[in-house]
C-alpha cells in the first residue's frame, strides 16, 4: 500500500521519512513528490507550500498535487493543516478530526472550477456524489493514533475552507461560524474534492493555532502564539501521523462516495 501524506504551513518535511523528492508531470503541470518510507510504510510525501514556504495557499498547486499522487499509486491521502478555531470550546493546540466540509465557491486559487474534470468529453468526467467527504477508516486512524500518542483530538467537526493569503474579517468568521463550521485554513477544500473526484480516500487532521478574527475579542491570539503553535505543530503532526500510518495499513479502504458518470 501506497499512502499519500499532504502537509502545510510549519511542516515541510517529515521527521524520520526516508526518501527523495522527485518532480512528477501531470496534465496539470509539475508537482514535488517525496517517495520514501515511513512508520515502516512507502509514503509519497507533498509539501503543500514547498520548501520554505515558497507557495503561499493562493499558489499551491492542488490538481497538479492530487493528480500526481494518483499517478503514483497512493491508495489513500492523509492531509495536516494548522487552522483557525471559529469554535471558542476548541482549545489551542488541539487536533481536529474533521467530518464534514464549507467550501462553497469550489474554486481553486486561480479562480478556476475545482475539479479534475477540465475538458470536454475527458474520459470519467461525472459528479461526485458522498454524504460526508472524508474516508471513515482513515478518521479512526487518526483518532486511534491521536489517543496513542496523547494528544487531545475532537471527533468530528466541520472544515471551513477560506481563500488568501489575507486572514477573514470577523464578520466572515461570524457567517462561517454560525453554519457550523469548526475550524478554517485555506488549502484543504480542493484537496478533499480533488480526492474525491480522483476517488482516493482522504482525511484531514486539524491543530488549531489561534481563534479566528472575533471569536474571543476580549483575547485575541497574539501573532507570536499562533508562530509558536504552528512550530509546535510539526512534532504533533509527526507523531500521530507515525501511529496511524501502520493503522491504515490495516484498513478497509473505499473510495468516498459514488460517480454519476457520463461515459
Amino acid at each position: 500500500m501506497r499512502i499519500g501524506i499532504v502537509t502545510g504551513s510549519g511542516t515541510y518535511a517529515l521527521p524520520g521519512f526516508d526518501g527523495e523528492a522527485r518532480d512528477v508531470e501531470t496534465r496539470f503541470g509539475s508537482a514535488r513528490v517525496s517517495l520514501g518510507t515511513f512508520a515502516g510504510a512507502e509514503v509519497l510525501h507533498v509539501a503543500r507550500h514547498g520548501e520554505g514556504h515558497a507557495r503561499l495557499s493562493s499558489a499551491v498547486t492542488h490538481q497538479a498535487n492530487i493528480s500526481a499522487l494518483k499517478q503514483l499509486g497512493a491508495d489513500a491521502i492523509v492531509a495536516v493543516t494548522v487552522c483557525g478555531a471559529t469554535d471558542p470550546s476548541l482549545e489551542l493546540g488541539s487536533l481536529v478530526v474533521f467530518d464534514d466540509l464549507h467550501f462553497l465557491v469550489n474554486r481553486l486559487p486561480d479562480g478556476s472550477l475545482c475539479t479534475l474534470h477540465t475538458e470536454p468529453g475527458i474520459a470519467g468526467r461525472g459528479h461526485w456524489i458522498f454524504d460526508g467527504p472524508f474516508a471513515g477508516p482513515l478518521r479512526a486512524a487518526l483518532l486511534a493514533a491521536a489517543a496513542e500518542t496523547g494528544h487531545a483530538a475532537r471527533d468530528g467537526g466541520c472544515y471551513g475552507h477560506v481563500d488568501g493569503p489575507r486572514f477573514n474579517t470577523g464578520t466572515e468568521i461570524r457567517m462561517l461560524a454560525g453554519v457550523g463550521v469548526t475550524a478554517v485554513s485555506q488549502t484543504a477544500g480542493p484537496e478533499t474534492v480533488l480526492a474525491g473526484e480522483a476517488e482516493i480516500p482522504y482525511a484531514l487532521l486539524g491543530y488549531a493555532t489561534d481563534y479566528a478574527n472575533g471569536v474571543k475579542p476580549d483575547e485575541p491570539t497574539p501573532v507570536e502564539e499562533l508562530v509558536r503553535l504552528v512550530g509546535e505543530s510539526t512534532a504533533t503532526f509527526a507523531s500521530v501521523l507515525s501511529a496511524a500510518i501502520p493503522r491504515i495499513g490495516d484498513a478497509d479502504l473505499e473510495p468516498v462516495g459514488t460517480h454519476f458518470r457520463f461515459d
